[in-house]
């Protein structure tokens, strides 16, 4: 697998490139530590994980995949760029508190990354106008 970086990812300005550029395109229930979950939820709840994913957060302005004009107002998730696995948490890989191997995005851009289906992506906000009888 490709090793992509934040970097790389800032070079594509719209939403849709950034998702293309992000999607992995796995299989809904496929798990991501089998029967080692409960070690991928130990890592989530450190401090060290708090800390990188509040500076994470603030970097991105709350934005889903760093794009002005897609802020977050519901559940914020932090997405490792590149795939993690538990060797890497039980080796402490130091890729995997580096910000520039992580990305905020909502709960729904997070499964369509993963599952690769862009039917989860976020809607466009559509402003009403005077005289606008369309409903959504």
């Amino acid at each position: 697998m490709r090793n992509r970086t934040y970097s790389e990812l800032r070079r594509y300005e719209t939403f849709e490139d950034r998702y293309d550029y992000l999607r992995l395109g796995g299989m809904v229930g496929a798990t991501t530590f089998g029967f080692d979950r409960f070690m991928g939820q130990a890592f989530y709840r450190s401090s060290e994980w708090r800390s990188t994913r509040d500076l994470v957060i603030m970097r991105d302005n709350a934005c889903d995949l760093g794009v002005p004009g897609h802020e977050i107002y519901s559940e914020i998730l932090v997405h490792h760029i590149n795939p993690m696995s538990i060797e890497d948490v039980l080796g402490r890989e130091d890729w995997i508190l580096n910000p520039e191997y992580l990305i905020t995005t909502s709960h729904n851009t997070h499964n369509a990354i993963h599952y690769g289906d862009r039917s989860l992506l976020p809607t466009p906000y559509v402003a009403r106008a005077p005289g606008d009888t369309k409903l959504w």
